[in-house]
């Protein structure tokens, strides 16, 4: 009985020290699509959209995902070389859509997201597309 109690007590606190994460991206990761018109996050708790940054951008040719993220995440919301548009930046959401500027150009785009969860912990991550 104390094993049992001790195990629910170890799994139950497991839970409570989890941080936010990206369930879902659409389009998923590696998808070959249409230009689409936004791109959307799901997340397992909501996120405190002031202190997130959610950005879009064409993957130069040579450069890493990653480097490509950092730079897009580096951008302001309203930058020239961002595929994304500026989108609600307040309250608390479990879902965010993006909406992208219309005419993507054929290519592999990047996904970049720097989130603040709602236990205040961040969470960086990338997804990538590719326009056909």
């Amino acid at each position: 009985m104390k094993h049992l109690f001790l195990s629910l007590m170890f799994a139950l606190g497991g839970v409570s020290l989890a941080h936010t994460a990206v369930t879902a991206v659409s389009p998923a990761q590696g998808a070959t699509v249409a230009a689409p018109q936004a791109v959307r996050l799901t997340f397992s708790e909501p996120i405190e959209l002031r202190f997130s940054t959610l950005r879009v951008m064409a993957l130069p040719a040579g450069q890493t995902a990653q480097v490509a993220a950092q730079k897009a995440l580096s951008q302001s919301a309203e930058s020239a070389a961002l595929a994304s548009r500026a989108h609600k930046t307040t309250g608390l959401a479990a879902q965010v859509s993006v909406p992208l500027k219309p005419g993507l150009k054929p290519g592999l785009y990047v996904v970049a997201w720097k989130l603040l969860s709602e236990d205040g912990h961040p969470v960086t991550g990338l997804s990538t597309f590719r326009v056909k």
